[in-house]
């Protein structure tokens, strides 16, 4: 893990510098107001009120500022007094951060006339060198011999190493500290704090996430299909991806809004309400068979194509719909409504939960926004268009009103963005989309900063993914070159993975509702993971037979591995309630090489998910689930948890690796669960 990725975890584990940085930039544009003219620097021509008024605020901010440098040494503090009492707390805590703070402040302490010295944290990829190492001293050493702090002595990376470790307080994460002669520090972490870990989750029968992240109002907009167009695979991966991130941020104790903006507004309603009128004219007062949508839109677009006086009455009724007319707005809502009942069958089956907010919802807010942005001369004449640029003036700008006077996708999405800051209080917003995209959501956020609707405290991402391909490396379709749709690709893989557990003979040894539910569990689960396990960024080739594989980095495969984990237990005749009894009396075993191992990766969970809120790729919560699924197994290949003699009986029980199990169960469970896959007990 690089120094720049560890300096910015600390940032967002902070929210008093997240308001520092505010306030900076706050201090920079009131002085950006004086050097432009608005408030003119010379006194002579400056009004003297105007100048006070300035120094006044200036001297305000920095006071301000004072105090919260101020509050983040004291939240840098509770950190470490946090990671100091351990015993007292059910969170479990970031090794990087607590290390990163520890020696922040030895370094501090051993040079502190060098400002912003490089602090350097990362695991060992060698278990004799130490748990975890600060690789600080090289740097450190090129520094100080580069500015002469250490006089015109020979400075040897060695010799900073091990001044830096005379400054190291202790902690009840460090068991000691080692200089290596290149001036690496190799650092031991002691086996009663990972214990203290997987004690308090096994005592809470839970994972509690990482104390350290401010919480926040998170609005995360994903999904978002069209309505009287059926969900095909271009939808998947919005969806699948929106849902995870979703479920990493309430985890981690933020308020999320999880938003659908459906494509429920526009020219295509107005050319199937008159589809509607034709061959229905009483769905006023009869409810039409429309429940095939696919085939009335392809009807309707081709006489929209087709037919000039259809086209001239669908664009009539788009007037007529944006007036909100009762019996048009009566037939847009049965429209919608046959939509939206097909859109929930795939949501429940993905077990995806959204609240529906289509564009339809920011009409009047749309209105608003276009009166805003032209009494603030924000709105530029452009060949009948009205346009408006970003902070910089360049790339493509937004066209906010068509030539005919209408509205765009621009509109709706700069008026949503708005109404989801000054109403909802979002301080952080979320786009999941394909990266296709990338250029519009950044002209929109341009402009959104632009208006003061996005200011520095705010957060809004672009989260983009590549295409879905077929095996034929072209883009995902049917034989016949049509949308795979997402219905049809769930059908499928419940009939794959039946063949596959029937392959197995596990339908010989589950009764049918455990067949059921494993069947449904690999299914779905499959085509999760196999997006999921892929940088978001990159495209993936879409491959039932390989995401159904029992071997590798697969759904099936940690699936499968967590219930094998959980099965120790119960061969054992182990119960839940025994296991909340035994540990506070029982020690976790930690002694053989195998059992360190296993339980250093459990204690990685807060760094991980620190990480994945940071870049929101979820291909890394995939790792980690590999590598628990990975380290456990040699674990269990190399440490007994329960004995038998030769006719099978049950000779001794390790309770102390029992428990360790236990605890990597919860844990894989709990990062699957993130991941929005269903593990089952048997399979």
């Amino acid at each position: 893990m690089s120094f720049s990725e560890l300096k910015l975890f600390e940032k967002r584990a902070s929210a008093a510098e997240e308001e520092i940085d505010f306030l900076k930039k706050e201090l920079i544009e009131i002085k950006n107001i004086l050097d432009t003219g608005k408030v003119p620097l010379k006194e002579e021509t400056a009004s003297k009120a105007e100048l006070e008024s300035v120094k006044k605020e200036n001297e305000k901010l920095k006071m301000q500022i004072d105090i919260l440098k101020r509050t983040l040494g004291e939240r840098k503090s509770k950190h470490f007094a946090l990671a100091s009492s351990l015993c007292n707390t059910d969170n479990m805590v970031s090794i990087t951060v607590t290390l990163y703070t520890l020696f922040e402040k030895a370094i501090n302490e051993a040079y502190p006339d060098v400002t912003d010295p490089p602090i350097i944290i990362a695991p060992s990829n060698n278990s004799k060198f130490g748990d975890y190492q600060c690789n600080s001293a090289l740097p450190l050493c090129k520094l100080l011999s580069s500015t002469n702090l250490e006089g015109k002595q020979r400075i040897l990376p060695k010799d900073v190493a091990e001044k830096i470790v005379s400054k190291v307080s202790s902690s009840p994460l460090i068991e000691k500290l080692e200089v290596a002669a290149a001036g690496f520090i190799n650092i031991c972490l002691k086996h009663e704090f990972a214990q203290i870990v997987l004690k308090n989750i096994l005592k809470n029968n839970k994972i509690c996430a990482p104390p350290i992240i401010r919480k926040r109002k998170v609005i995360v907009d994903f999904s978002s299909p069209n309505v009287a167009k059926e969900m095909h695979v271009g939808h998947l991966r919005s969806t699948i991806i929106g849902d995870s991130i979703c479920r990493l941020l309430e985890f981690l104790g933020h308020n999320v809004l999880r938003l659908n903006h459906i494509g429920d507004w526009g020219t295509q309603f107005g050319m199937l309400i008159a589809h509607l009128e034709d061959k229905f004219p009483n769905y006023s007062t009869e409810s039409p068979p429309i429940s095939d949508l696919q085939s009335f839109y392809k009807e309707s677009k081709i006489r929209f194509d087709n037919d000039e006086e259809f086209k001239k009455r669908a664009y009539a009724n788009v007037v007529k719909l944006q007036a909100c007319e009762p019996k048009i707005i009566q037939a847009w809502k049965l429209i919608c409504d046959v939509s939206k009942q097909e859109f929930q069958s795939i949501y429940d089956r993905l077990n995806v939960n959204l609240i529906e907010r289509g564009e339809s919802y920011y009409q009047k807010h749309m209105e608003n926004l276009v009166k805003d942005l032209e009494t603030k001369q924000f709105l530029e004449e452009d060949d009948g268009r009205k346009i408006m640029w970003g902070e910089n003036k360049n790339g493509i700008p937004l066209t906010v009103i068509k030539r005919d006077g209408g509205f765009t996708y621009d509109t709706s999405d700069l008026a949503a963005l708005k109404q989801r800051i000054m109403e909802e209080g979002a301080e952080w917003i979320i786009y999941v989309t394909d990266g296709g995209q990338a250029t519009h959501f950044q002209t929109i956020i341009s402009c959104a900063k632009r208006a003061k609707i996005v200011l520095s405290c705010h957060r809004v991402d672009h989260v983009g993914f590549g295409v879905v391909l077929g095996e034929d490396k072209k883009k995902f379709k049917t034989r016949s070159g049509d949308t795979v749709k997402l219905s049809d690709l769930l059908d499928e893989g419940l009939k794959r993975a039946e063949q596959k557990l029937k392959e197995k003979e596990r339908d010989k040894v589950l009764t049918e509702r455990e067949f059921n539910l494993a069947k449904e569990s690999i299914a779905y689960g499959c085509i999760k993971y196999a997006d999921l396990c892929h940088n978001r960024n990159h495209e993936y080739v879409f491959s039932f037979d390989k995401m159904l594989e029992d071997k590798g980095n697969t759904a099936v495969y940690l699936l499968y591995a967590l219930t094998r984990i959980r099965s120790i237990a119960r061969m054992a005749n182990i119960t839940r309630d025994q296991i909340k009894e035994t540990v506070d009396v029982t020690p976790i075993s930690l002694d053989h090489p195998k059992e360190w191992q296993l339980a250093k990766v459990i204690l990685k969970f807060p760094d991980i998910v620190m990480k994945i809120a940071k870049d929101l790729c979820l291909h890394s919560l995939c790792e980690f689930c590999y590598e628990i699924a990975c380290t456990f197994t040699e674990f269990y290949d190399n440490c007994y948890c329960v004995e038998k003699n030769q006719t099978g009986e049950i000779v001794k029980v390790n309770m102390g690796r029992i428990l360790l199990t236990e605890a990597t169960a919860m844990m894989l469970e709990k990062c699957l669960t993130l991941l929005g896959l269903n593990s089952v007990e048997k399979m």
